[in-house]
C-alpha cells in the first residue's frame, strides 16, 4: 500500500508535466492520423538545370507520358474532323401529313375534282421539304452554311453539308416560291396556311450522341508513347535536364503517384512508420526550443497548448487540401500561424515554430522545395512587419505586405528555376489573393485565442491603458489622488523594467489598475482627503485595518466586473502581498493592556508576487506612497528611503516567488532614487 500511495503522490505532485506530455502526444497522433500516406518522390529537379543527384536508373518498367502539349494537339486535331450529330426522325414527318391531310379534308369546300388535284400538290409540296429535311437550330453550335455535319436516318450515318436542308425560313420561302408558279385552279390560301401549319423541324440535333461520339474519339488517344525498361539509365549525374528528359522523369514521377493508391499494407505501414518517427522528432525539438529560448512557457499549459492548438489549425487543414486539391496548397494561409505567435510571444519563438511547421507540412506536399522557400520567406516577412504591433490596422498593412511578398517570390522562383514567367498565372495570383485575404483573420483569432487561452496580447494592454477607458475615468473622477499616485508608479514600474528587462507595457498598464478598489471608498484613503478631518479618526484600528486591505478585494471584484484580464488583476491582488498595514498594528500594539495583538487582523491576503513584474510593482508603489510624507525631501532622506523600503520588503520575504536577481534589486533602487529626485527636483549635494 505505501508503495502505491508513493505512486499516487508522485503522479499528483507531477500531474502538470504528465497533462503536457499528454498534450504533445495527441498533437504527435492528429498530425500523423491526417498526414497523407504517400510514396513520395525523392527528387527535385528543374527544366534545363543539371540533374543534382547520382544518375538515375529505371527502378520498374514504366510508359512515357505525352506532355499536356502533346495531348492537347492530338485532341485538336482529332476534335478537327469531328462533326456534331443529327437524327432524321421520320415519325414527326409521318405524323404531320396525317393530321395536315385530315385538317384539309375539313376546310375543303370545293369538287371533288379540285380537290384531289389540291391535295396532290399539298402532298407534293410537303414530301418535298420534309424528305430533304428541316434542321435545327443550335444555340450552342455555330453552324454555317458550308459547316458539316453527320445525320442519322435509318440507322445510316451520312456525313452532309449543313445547306443540303432546309430551315423554317428557307422551307417557307420554297412554299411561296412554288406555289408563286402554279396555276389559278389551285387554292393556293389553303394550302400556304396548311403547310406552314404542318411543317416542322424533323432534322434534330442529339447532345447525347454528339458528346458520346466526342468521348470516343478522345479515349482513342493514347496517354503514353514509348516504354522505359528497368534498370534502364534514365539520365546520369550533371546532365542537363531537356525537355525529353524532364518528360521521362515526370513520367517516373506520375508512376509514384499512381503507387500510392497501389501500395501495400506493408509499404503502408513503413510510410507510416516514417511518418511517426520525423514528426516525433518535431515536437522534441519543438520542446527543446521552447526550454532554451522561453523556458517560462513550459510551467504553464495554456502556453503550449495554444501553440499545439495554433500549429494544428495550420497543419491539419494543409493536409485535407494536398489530399483532395494539391494544387491549391497556397491557398491556406500559414502565414497566420507566424503572426499569432509573433503576437503573443516574440519574434524568436514565431520564426522557430513557423519553420517547424512549414517543414511538417512540406513532408506531403509535392513540390516541397518550392513551397517551403516561398511560405518561409513570406512568413519572415510577416514576422518583421507584425514584430512591433502597436495598433489592430497594422494586421490588414501586412496581409497587403504578405501578398505583394508571395507574387515577388513566385516571380523569382520562376526566373531560377523556369528561366522564365510562363508558369506564372494569372491563377496563381488570384490564389496569393486569396490567401492574403485569409490572413485577415488572424485579427479575430487574437481575440479568440486571448478569451481561451487567457492571454493579454500589447494591443489590448493599450487599449486598457488608455485614461480614457470607462475605468480609469472612473478612478480619476472619484479617487483623484490615487489616479496621481497610479500614474506615478506606472511611470516609475516602466523606467525599472527598461533598466532590468522585462515586459514594461504591461507593468504599467497593471500599475494604473492596482488600486482601482478605492473607488469604492475615496475618502478613506489619505491621497483622497482634502480637509484635515480623517475618517479613521472615529474607528477602531481594527476596523481601519479591514478598511485598507478590503481595497484589493474591491479591486478584483471590480476589475471582473469590467471584464479586466487576469494577468492585469495579478498586479491588484499582488501588489501588498501579505505584508501588514503597518501604521495601524504599531498603534493598536502601542495602546493594548498588554501588548498582544491578533496580527492576522492587520495582514494582507496575499498572494505575495509571483513575477518580476508585479515584484516591481509592489516596490514602485511602496516606494511612491511613502515619498509623499517625507518632510524634507532630499537626496539623503529619499535614499534612505528607497533603501529601507524595499530592504524590508526582502526580510518579509515578499519577493521568494519573483525571478528577481540581486543586480536587478539594486538597479531598481538606482532608477527609483533617480526618478524620485527628478520628480521633487533635487538637487544634487556637492562637497564643500
Amino acid at each position: 500500500m505505501s508503495k502505491i500511495s508513493s505512486i499516487l503522490s508522485k503522479i499528483g505532485h507531477s500531474y502538470q508535466l504528465i497533462f503536457r506530455v499528454l498534450a504533445f502526444l495527441v498533437a504527435l497522433f492528429l498530425v500523423v492520423w491526417q498526414m497523407p500516406r504517400t510514396v513520395k518522390f525523392k527528387y527535385e529537379y528543374q527544366k534545363m538545370r543539371p540533374w543534382q543527384y547520382e544518375s538515375l536508373y529505371a527502378p520498374f518498367n514504366f510508359p512515357i507520358y505525352k506532355t499536356a502539349e502533346q495531348l492537347k494537339m492530338e485532341e485538336e486535331a482529332s476534335l478537327k474532323d469531328f462533326y456534331p450529330i443529327f437524327v432524321f426522325d421520320a415519325n414527326i414527318s409521318k405524323n404531320n401529313k396525317i393530321a395536315m391531310l385530315q385538317d384539309f379534308e375539313n376546310q375543303w369546300y370545293g369538287s371533288d375534282e379540285d380537290k384531289a388535284a389540291n391535295k396532290i400538290v399539298l402532298e407534293k409540296i410537303y414530301d418535298t421539304i420534309e424528305n430533304k429535311g428541316i434542321i435545327t437550330n443550335i444555340s450552342t453550335i455555330e453552324l454555317k452554311p458550308e459547316s458539316m455535319i453527320d445525320v442519322v436516318r435509318d440507322r445510316v450515318v451520312k456525313t452532309k453539308a449543313f445547306r443540303d436542308f432546309y430551315t423554317m425560313k428557307t422551307a417557307t420561302e420554297f412554299v411561296s416560291d412554288y406555289l408563286a408558279n402554279l396555276d389559278a385552279g389551285v387554292d393556293k390560301s389553303l394550302i400556304n396556311k396548311l403547310l406552314l401549319a404542318y411543317l416542322n423541324q424533323n432534322v434534330i440535333y442529339s447532345e447525347d450522341l454528339t458528346k458520346q461520339s466526342e468521348e470516343q474519339a478522345l479515349a482513342a488517344i493514347s496517354l503514353t508513347f514509348g516504354m522505359v525498361q528497368k534498370d534502364e539509365l534514365i539520365i546520369s549525374e550533371g546532365e542537363l535536364i531537356t525537355d525529353e528528359k524532364y518528360n521521362i522523369i515526370n513520367s517516373l514521377r506520375k508512376e509514384y503517384d499512381a503507387m500510392n493508391s497501389d501500395s501495400s499494407f506493408f509499404n503502408r505501414n513503413f510510410n507510416l512508420y516514417g511518418q511517426i518517427v520525423i514528426v516525433s522528432l518535431v515536437f522534441f525539438f519543438l520542446f527543446i526550443a521552447i526550454k532554451l529560448m522561453r523556458p517560462e512557457l513550459l510551467k504553464e499549459s495554456r502556453s503550449i497548448n495554444m501553440i499545439l492548438v495554433m500549429m494544428l489549425l495550420m497543419i491539419l487543414p494543409s493536409f485535407i487540401i494536398i489530399k483532395h486539391v494539391p494544387d491549391m496548397i497556397f491557398l491556406m494561409p500559414v502565414t497566420i500561424l507566424a503572426m499569432l505567435l509573433v503576437t503573443f510571444f516574440d519574434a524568436r519563438v514565431a520564426i522557430y515554430i513557423q519553420t517547424l511547421t512549414l517543414f511538417v507540412i512540406s513532408l506531403a506536399v509535392p513540390n516541397s522545395y518550392q513551397y517551403f522557400v516561398i511560405q518561409f520567406f513570406v512568413s519572415l516577412v510577416a514576422i518583421f512587419v507584425l514584430a512591433n504591433k502597436t495598433s489592430r490596422s497594422k494586421y490588414f498593412f501586412t496581409s497587403a505586405i504578405v501578398f505583394m511578398a508571395y507574387i515577388v517570390l513566385k516571380v523569382g522562383m520562376a526566373l531560377i528555376f523556369d528561366a522564365g514567367l510562363e508558369n506564372v498565372s494569372w491563377n496563381d495570383i488570384g490564389v496569393f489573393a486569396m490567401n492574403a485575404l485569409f490572413t485577415m483573420l488572424s485579427l479575430p483569432l487574437v481575440f479568440l485565442f486571448e478569451r481561451l487561452f487567457g492571454f493579454v496580447t500589447d494591443m489590448t494592454l493599450l487599449e486598457l491603458s488608455n485614461t480614457n477607458t470607462p475605468l480609469l475615468r472612473r478612478l480619476a473622477s472619484e479617487a483623484p489622488g490615487t489616479f496621481q499616485h497610479v500614474m506615478q508608479v506606472a511611470d516609475l514600474c516602466e523606467e525599472a523594467l527598461f533598466a532590468i528587462g522585462g515586459n514594461m507595457l504591461l507593468a504599467r498598464t497593471g500599475a494604473m489598475y492596482h488600486d482601482i478598489g478605492k473607488i469604492k471608498n475615496p475618502l478613506y484613503f489619505t491621497e483622497n482627503q482634502s480637509s484635515k478631518y480623517n475618517m479613521h479618526e472615529d474607528m477602531s484600528y481594527q476596523e481601519s485595518a479591514y478598511i485598507i486591505i478590503q481595497h484589493v478585494i474591491d479591486g478584483i471584484e471590480i476589475c471582473r466586473k469590467y471584464h479586466v484580464p487576469e494577468q492585469i488583476i495579478d498586479f491588484v491582488r499582488t501588489h501588498h502581498g501579505t505584508r501588514r498595514t503597518e501604521y495601524f498594528y504599531q498603534m493598536a500594539v502601542r495602546e493594548s493592556i498588554d501588548g498582544y495583538v491578533d496580527e492576522t487582523d492587520f495582514r494582507y491576503h496575499g498572494p505575495i508576487p509571483f513575477t518580476k513584474e508585479t515584484a516591481v510593482l509592489m516596490m514602485a508603489d511602496s516606494v511612491e506612497a511613502a515619498s509623499r510624507s517625507l518632510a524634507d525631501k532630499t537626496e539623503e532622506s529619499i535614499n534612505k528611503l528607497v533603501d529601507g523600503i524595499i530592504d524590508k520588503q526582502i526580510a518579509d520575504k515578499q519577493f521568494d516567488n519573483a525571478n528577481l536577481t540581486f543586480r536587478d534589486i539594486t538597479t531598481i533602487k538606482k532608477v527609483f532614487k533617480k526618478k524620485l529626485k527628478n520628480i521633487y527636483h533635487v538637487r544634487i549635494a556637492y562637497p564643500v
